[in-house]
This record gives C-alpha cells, sequence and structure tokens, in this order.
C-alpha cells in the first residue's frame, strides 16, 4: 500500500501499545466466515471512462421503484415525495459537509433540529424525542442499551414480530456487551405469548406494531405486565406513516418509541442513507442516546436554539457519553421536516388513510387468487401473503413479468423453513388500481 506512510517498526509499536500481536487480532469479533481472505475480484486498474461505462451498464440492471408496479415494503417504503422537498435541502443554507454545532452560526439548523424532534414528539405521543439517528435498526438497539442503564438490568425480550434485521442489530450490540437476549419464534398471526416471557429480570420487551408480518399489536397489556415487573416496554415500527392512522406508542404506555423515519421525505435511494427516529419520556431523558436541540432566549431576550443535551463519545462526556452514534442524518432529518410540515396533520392521515385503503384492496385482491392466503386479522398498509411453493421462487417470477410483489421472509430471515412459503406485501397512496389488477394477473400465471 504505497500511499500508507507508517513503516513495519510504526506498525508493530502500535500494536504492542494496545496489546495485540498482530493486526488481525483487531478484528477478532468479526466471524472468520465474513472476513476476506484476499483481494477482491477486481481490476486493479481501469481507465475513468471505462469504470463510467461499467458501473453505467451494472445501473441499467436495475429497476426503479417508480417504473413497475411496486409493493415491496419490510422496512422501506415508496410513497410519493413532493419535489419542494428535495429542492429545499439542496439549498447551500442546509446542504454543507458537516453538521455545525456552533449555535451563533447554526441557528436555522438548531431551529429545524428543534422543529424535528417536536414532530417526531407529536406523532409519537412521547414528552422527548433527539435530533435523530442512524436508521430504525440503531434506533432500536441504542434503545435496548438505554432500558438497561435505567433499569440496571441487562436482559431483553424480543417479540417474534420485530423486523429481522432490527434484531439482527440488537443480538450484535448484545452479543459484545455480554447482555442476555430472549428471542421469541418468528411470530407471522400476531400470537405469540409475549406476556410470558416478561419477568423479574427482565430490562425491556421489545415489540414492533405494526409488525414485520404487517400485524397490528396492541401494546396496552404489554406495557402493564412489564412495568409491574420494573421493565420497560420499547416500541418499534418500520412504517411511520402508520402513526397518522393507529393510536401512537405513547398513549398505550410506550417508554421508549423507535423506528424509521424514511417513508416522510425521503426516496428508497436502493437502500438509504436513511433516517432513525428516537422518543422516550422526560424522566429518562438524561439515558437518551443521540442529542437534543433546545429553545432558549438570547441576552436581549430574542428567542434561540442551542445544544441542549449532546453525550456523545465525540462530544465532551467521552467515556461517559450514552451513545456512540457519530451522526444523526442530519440532511435525511431534514428531508423529514419539510415533507411533514408540507403534510401537516390533515396531509398526513390522508396520507395514511390512502395507504391503508390500498392495502385492502389489494389483500381483497390477492386473496382471490387460487392457492393464495392473507395471514392477517389487521394491518396497516402491510400485510403477509402465504403462497404454494418457494416465496423466493415466486418473488423472482412475478419481476420477470414487470412485477415487484414484495419480501420473501426468507430473504430477511433466512434458516427457517416454515417461512418459506411467506411473503410480506407493502402499499402506498402511490399504487393505482392498474398495479394491483397487473400484480393480482401475474401472480396468477406464476403460480399456477
Amino acid at each position: 500500500m504505497r500511499y500508507l506512510p507508517h513503516t513495519e517498526a510504526d506498525r508493530a509499536g502500535m500494536l504492542g501499545k494496545i496489546g495485540v500481536d498482530s493486526i488481525d487480532d483487531l478484528f477478532v469479533d468479526i466471524p472468520a466466515d465474513k472476513r476476506l481472505t484476499g483481494l477482491l475480484d477486481l481490476p486493479m486498474a481501469k481507465g475513468e471512462l471505462a469504470v463510467e461505462r461499467h458501473l453505467g451498464r451494472m445501473a441499467a440492471r436495475n429497476v426503479a421503484a417508480g417504473s413497475v408496479p411496486f409493493f415491496v415494503g419490510a422496512g422501506a417504503y415508496r410513497h410519493h415525495v413532493p419535489a419542494s422537498v428535495d429542492h429545499l435541502i439542496q439549498r447551500s443554507e442546509f446542504l454543507t459537509s458537516y453538521t455545525p454545532y456552533q449555535p451563533e452560526v447554526a441557528q436555522g439548523t438548531l431551529q429545524y433540529l428543534f422543529e424535528f424532534q417536536t414532530q417526531v414528539a407529536n406523532l409519537t405521543a412521547m414528552e422527548v424525542a433527539n435530533a435523530s439517528m442512524y436508521d430504525g435498526s440503531t434506533a432500536t438497539a441504542e434503545a435496548v442499551l438505554m432500558a438497561h442503564r435505567v433499569t440496571r438490568r441487562r436482559k431483553a425480550v424480543l417479540s417474534g414480530g420485530l423486523h429481522p434485521q432490527y434484531r439482527g442489530v440488537v443480538e450484535t450490540m448484545s452479543r459484545m456487551a455480554e447482555d442476555a437476549l430472549v428471542m421469541l419464534p418468528p411470530d407471522p398471526t400476531g400470537t405469540e405469548a409475549i406476556l410470558e416471557a416478561i419477568d423479574a429480570e427482565t430490562s425491556c420487551v421489545v415489540v414492533q406494531s405494526p409488525s414485520f408480518y404487517g400485524q397490528l399489536i396492541d401494546l396496552a397489556p404489554i406495557a402493564e405486565k412489564a412495568h409491574a415487573v420494573g421493565a420497560l416496554l420499547v416500541a418499534v415500527f418500520t412504517e411511520v406513516v402508520a402513526l397518522g392512522a393507529i393510536e401512537p406508542p405513547g398513549a398505550l404506555g410506550a417508554d421508549i418509541v423507535v423506528g424509521e423515519g424514511q417513508g416522510i421525505g425521503n426516496p428508497l435511494t436502493f437502500g438509504g442513507p436513511y433516517v432513525g427516529l428516537f422518543a422516550t419520556r422526560q424522566k429518562y431523558i438524561r439515558q437518551m442516546p443521540g442529542r437534543l436541540c433546545g429553545e432558549t432566549v438570547d441576552a436581549e431576550g430574542r428567542r434561540g436554539f442551542v445544544l441542549t443535551l449532546s453525550t456523545r463519545e465525540q462530544h465532551i462526556r467521552r467515556d461517559k457519553a450514552t451513545s456512540n452514534i457519530c451522526t444523526n442524518s442530519g440532511l435525511c432529518c431534514l428531508a423529514f421536516t419539510i415533507h411533514m410540515s408540507l403534510l401537516g396533520e390533515t396531509g398526513l392521515r390522508r396520507m395514511a388513510a390512502l395507504s391503508h385503503a390500498n392495502a385492502v384492496a389489494l389483500a381483497e385482491s390477492l386473496s382471490e387468487v387460487p392457492g393464495v392466503s392473507v395471514l392477517n386479522d389487521s394491518f396497516f398498509n402491510e400485510f403477509t401473503i402465504r403462497v404454494p411453493g418457494d416465496a423466493a421462487a415466486v418473488i423472482e417470477g412475478l419481476a420477470a413479468k414487470g412485477v415487484l410483489g414484495g419480501v420473501p421472509v426468507s430473504r430477511l430471515d433466512p434458516g427457517r423453513p416454515e417461512l418459506a412459503d411467506l411473503i410480506v406485501v407493502a402499499a402506498a397512496e402511490t399504487n393505482t388500481d392498474e398495479d394491483r389488477e397487473a400484480y393480482a394477473a401475474a401472480l396468477r400465471e406464476v403460480i399456477a
């Protein structure tokens, strides 16, 4: 690596200082089968024009979400984002190289973060919200760590309806901290015995509603049982638009509410970047990860904004920080705030109502296809269907016919044969009657 200035002696000195024998020892926490053993299978050098052409050919193989009937969800949703959102976030006042902290030069940034926090608190019916996080999965893991700090216990119960990737992030964080996890089996029908898993050693119970499978979960009895043993309820969502139609988690007893905010203001963008939402009760504010923007007045009595709490490791708390999240997805957070401001309460409720109505129509249409059954008895805009045979093969068959029909559960939760015939299907206000007709017709042909 001719561009690296360190000599062998430099490297040996650094390794000795931190107490390891080799560079490989720095990566022992990464499973061996996930580590590269050599160079990637890439040409060593190509000209710029050749690289552009090659990447262009690769990009042309993608199918853009808006070009075909699209019913993919499972944590990433295609909603209409007004052109004004993209225009505004690209203004030079906002599109900066890094988040400015100094209140004397960053009043605009601090104000929109303050407004964002207010929006999230109102959506979730919680008392405080932070100034955003990476995404819904890392927000969930941070919520579990926060619950451990609050309760001084180290065991979390994860619902079988939690998104498999969210569960995976929590599992990774917990393994590194040697915390205990009780992970309930997958729960497509929302009938798991989660109350029985909560005991006096439980720090928190993590429940997603609508669940990964789309099922609406009554959080109130779960909160009651958790509180009875001194545990916290962490309520999770992946589809923020659902909060425009269902009762918010805070009203049902949740202590921490986390989720993904991509559905408002942020396009799919082939998987990211997205924005994590995090809200909690006022009494837990000192244990909340990330940062908090507050409102104040200056020396002349004028309204102003400041970074009130910032317990992140790159700030003054250092080793006492409550989080090592090193970004707040600021531009995605701004897009969320602008879109939410344009929608208002009336617009969000209408958007949610249209999404739900389209999902109901889609579920009715697909349930009439021979061999297909809808598992849900309740849902918002996402539900699970059972198909004959291998769901992943069915999805590939639909894609060949120009329909992106959802996510096979086996793709996100592999190694479970009992889930191999399940597809999570999502609808939104962007779907049309023609889209639904095309899906049902293609599905009939694929499974015939």
